[in-house]
């Protein structure tokens, strides 16, 4: 079969597991293309009016994979036992089955490793194409070797996402996984490894904002430009991120909101980054408490600068670019004025 991965959403995260499952089993694999103004307009016409933007795009990805057989949408809940996800992860291949569109059958088999391990849901996607079990458990095993294999390149090397997966044009089928052909390009591309400057930059968010082109609005662009050095939740281990966002009086519910209070509380005490910026979708509930308590923490310790950038399909790059370089230019005026020995909130 053609098995559909929307490039959206969760496969930010979770794309070298799946599509080399899905490989490993003998099926050809069909991604979206990079999300462009086309694939948000087709899914703003789609979804709801109260659905977030990631939410929309997801609908205008589909719209790419009308070739597949079927597209593979799992029902996410829970990716760990004390956690979970956004509730319209929950319910979005209802919503999608809803929408009035003729892209294929979806692959929605439910993701709750609280109640279940990721055998026993790597067998439930195993029934849709009668795979045997052995054949499931090497797929698994492969899938769960690049998952981790790619994890630990985020972290040892520094990149994002979008720097190491080669891009696929829309409906193309990857004979080997991006991320497994990274072996041979990465030592002729010596734009990827991080120089020394003289900013940093702790950037949080959902990764389906961070690193979709359209979503972030080309944040690491423009940082590129504005010569920062960016840090990511991705590029920490989870054991650090667990240890730093139980600093806070009660556990967090969400997955990624307890990412990204580990992250900005071990920069903030570790003093690694000069300032934090957080990526907000418009109407999302957690992620504005979470801000609110990583802006808190930030101004207690020692006044770090702290950007809040919200976007939905309204937003416009140029405002968005402008409020990045003002942000900038403060923090290095902030640190000019350091250097002559003058505290950073004094004007000069």
């Amino acid at each position: 079969m053609r098995i559909g991965i929307p490039r959206a959403l969760l496969s930010h995260s979770y794309l070298p597991l799946w599509a080399t499952f899905w490989q490993k089993l003998g099926h050809e694999v069909l991604l979206s293309g990079c999300t462009t103004k086309t694939t948000l307009d087709r899914g703003v016409k789609l979804a709801v009016d109260e659905a977030c933007l990631p939410i929309k795009i997801a609908y205008g990805h589909l719209g790419e994979l009308k070739a597949a057989d079927a597209i593979f949408l799992p029902r996410l809940i829970r990716v760990e036992k004390r956690a979970y996800l956004c509730p319209k992860f929950m319910g979005l291949p209802d919503m999608l089955r809803a929408a009035p569109s003729d892209w294929p059958p979806l692959i929605d088999v439910k993701v709750d490793l609280r109640r279940e391990s990721l055998w026993q849901v790597a067998r439930a996607v195993g029934k849709f194409c009668d795979a045997g079990l052995i054949a499931i458990w090497r797929a698994l095993a492969a899938g769960l070797y690049e998952q981790r294999r790619s994890e630990a390149l985020l972290q040892s090397r520094g990149l994002t996402p979008p720097e190491f997966l080669t891009p696929l044009p829309s409906g193309q089928s990857s004979v080997l996984p991006p991320w497994r052909r990274l072996r041979l390009q990465l030592a002729a591309r010596a734009d990827l490894t991080p120089r020394p400057r003289r900013l940093r930059l702790g950037v949080l968010g959902h990764p389906y904002n961070l690193y979709d082109p359209l979503a972030n609005f080309g944040l690491f662009r423009i940082l590129q430009e504005l010569e920062v050095e960016v840090q990511t939740p991705e590029m920490l281990p989870a054991p650090l991120l667990e240890r730093w966002a139980a600093r806070l009086p009660k556990p967090l519910f969400w997955t990624f909101g307890k990412r990204m209070v580990g992250a900005a509380y071990y920069w903030l005490s570790s003093r690694q980054v000069d300032g934090l910026i957080h990526l907000l979708s418009f109407g999302c509930g957690p992620d504005s408490l979470v801000g609110e308590l990583i802006q808190r923490e930030a101004s207690r310790r020692r006044r770090v600068p702290f950007l809040l950038l919200t976007v939905d399909e309204h937003t416009g790059e140029a405002g968005f670019r402008t409020r990045l370089e003002a942000f900038i230019d403060m923090l290095r005026q902030q640190k000019a004025r350091a250097g002559k020995g003058r505290p950073p909130w004094e004007p000069a």
